[in-house]
């Protein structure tokens, strides 16, 4: 028998496509292309390398990517400072390369890769991370600022984050030749 999606459930998918689709496009295509790199779903480079400066961006990030499975099990239970900067060292890494290919520009499209790349749990994580790798002085001035006053006062200081994981996971979409289509 095959599970029912709640209401709810439905709901936040919708709602998690509705941000998505609120991206810019080449912000879509980065989050697209890291899913495919993080999660290992398909070969990134065949699909979504448009010339060679492109392959050798998608091969730095997937070597960048390696560390997500370090990430994932350094993962603190709690605010131990011990605990805090094996995790936090690599995460700070990872998100400087993304934040780096410009294509990132605000903390909820970060957040919504990241969500995604390492799960729910990260959430709590997400604003120092990102506040760290946006400051670091390898990005332009401006794109530094423009990320810094991306992130809202309310993710800044949340008191709390849900441990809902996330439901929808963009994929590649074949374009469709509309003439081929039936009338």
């Amino acid at each position: 028998m095959a599970s029912r999606m709640k209401p709810a459930e439905g709901a936040m998918t919708l709602a998690e496509m509705k941000e998505f689709a609120g991206f810019a496009a080449s912000t879509q295509r980065y989050i697209r292309r890291s899913l495919d790199i993080g999660l290992e779903r398909s070969d990134a480079l065949e699909r979504w390398s448009r010339d060679v400066v492109e392959a050798a961006s998608i091969r730095a990030q997937a070597n960048i990517y390696e560390r997500l499975p370090e990430v994932r099990a350094l993962m603190p239970d709690d605010a131990d400072l011990g605990s805090i900067e094996p995790f936090m060292a690599p995460l700070v890494t990872i998100s400087a390369f993304d934040l780096g290919q410009g294509r990132l520009t605000t903390f909820s499209a970060y957040r919504f890769l990241y969500e995604r790349l390492i799960g729910a749990e990260v959430r709590p994580w997400l604003p120092s991370a990102f506040c760290s790798a946006a400051a670091l002085p390898h990005l332009h001035p401006d794109l530094r600022r423009k990320l810094l006053q991306s992130i809202s006062e309310a993710a800044a200081t949340a008191s709390g984050w849900s441990n809902r994981q996330p439901a929808f996971f963009p994929q590649w979409v074949e374009k469709v030749d509309a003439q081929a289509l039936p009338n």
